[in-house]
C-alpha cells in the first residue's frame, strides 16, 4: 500500500504513528474476551494478526478486495465490504474492534449501528479514534470526535458505555506537538483555505503526494525508535486536548 496518509503503511508512515496503532491494538486484545471476534478495517491483517489466540477466530473486515485478500492469509477469515453494511448475521460475535476507521465515515452512526447489530449480548467492542484537538489535518478523516460526542454516538446503540485514552510519553508527545507545529506551517502557505474548495478526490491526491514528500522528513524525529510500550492509557477524567487517541468500550448492544 502507498503512503496515502488513509491508512498507516509500515517504513513510510512515522515510526510513532506505526507504534500507536500497534499500542491501540494491544489495548483491544487486552479488553476482547475469547470466540468469534471481527476487525473492521482490518488492512493486510498485519496488525489484526496481534488478536489472534488459539481460544479466538478472527474476521478481518475491508472495503479494498485485494487488501482483504492478503489479510485473508493471516487471520481466520477476511471478506471485502462496507463497514456500514457488515456481512455477517445478527448477534454472531462475541467482539468486534474498529481501530481509527469511525472517523472516516460522514454517516458513523451506520458503523456504529451495524457493530451493535452483529455483537451478541454479551459481547464487547472497542472503538478507537483519533481525539478531535489532537488530530493532525487528513482529507481521509471527515469525522472527528471528543470523548462527549464519541460517547453519544456510542450511548444510542449500546447500553453501558465507557470512554478512556490512549496517549504517549513525554519524548513521544514532544514528537507529536512538533509534527503538528509543522503541519500548521505549511497550512499556512494557503491562509484562504483554498485547499477544501477543490473536489474532495483531487484534496486527497494533494494530501497523499504531501506526506510521500513528508514522512521522510518526519521519520528523522525524535521519536523514530518509538514503540508500543511508549503509549499509556489514561482515564476520561484526564483526556486533554493533547491526547491522542480515544478509546471507547461498549457492551449491552441495543438494535
Amino acid at each position: 500500500m502507498s503512503p496515502t496518509g488513509e491508512r498507516p503503511v509500515r517504513d513510510h508512515t512515522p515510526a510513532s504513528l506505526i507504534a500507536l496503532h500497534t499500542a491501540g491494538y494491544r489495548l483491544i486484545s487486552a479488553t476482547v474476551g475469547s470466540g468469534a471476534g471481527t476487525d473492521i478495517g482490518c488492512g493486510t491483517g498485519e496488525e489484526s494478526a496481534a488478536l489472534m489466540r488459539v481460544d479466538r477466530t478472527i474476521t478481518g473486515v475491508d472495503y479494498h478486495a485485494l487488501t482483504a485478500a492478503t489479510a485473508a492469509r493471516r487471520l481466520s477469515a477476511a471478506v471485502c465490504a462496507d463497514a456500514r453494511v457488515l456481512p455477517l448475521a445478527t448477534s454472531s460475535q462475541s467482539w468486534v474492534s474498529s481501530s481509527h476507521i469511525i472517523e472516516h465515515f460522514t454517516d458513523p452512526e451506520r458503523h456504529v449501528a451495524e457493530i451493535a447489530r452483529v455483537l451478541h449480548d454479551e459481547g464487547v467492542a472497542v472503538v478507537l479514534t483519533p481525539n478531535a484537538p489532537a488530530d493532525f489535518e487528513n482529507p481521509f478523516h471527515v469525522h472527528l470526535f471528543t470523548p462527549d460526542t464519541l460517547r453519544d454516538i456510542l450511548d444510542a446503540h449500546f447500553d453501558e458505555v465507557e470512554i478512556s485514552g490512549l496517549t504517549g510519553n513525554a519524548t513521544v508527545s514532544a514528537e507529536f506537538a512538533r509534527r503538528r507545529r509543522t503541519g500548521r506551517r505549511l497550512l499556512a502557505l494557503d491562509p484562504l483555505g483554498l485547499r477544501h474548495r477543490l473536489p474532495h478526490r483531487a484534496l486527497t491526491a494533494l494530501h497523499s503526494i504531501g506526506r510521500r514528500l513528508l514522512y521522510p522528513i518526519l521519520n528523522r524525529g525524535g521519536a523514530e525508535s518509538a514503540t508500543a510500550d511508549d503509549f499509556i492509557s489514561v482515564d476520561a477524567d484526564q483526556i486533554d486536548d493533547d491526547t491522542l487517541v480515544l478509546v471507547g468500550v461498549a457492551r449491552q448492544p441495543r438494535r
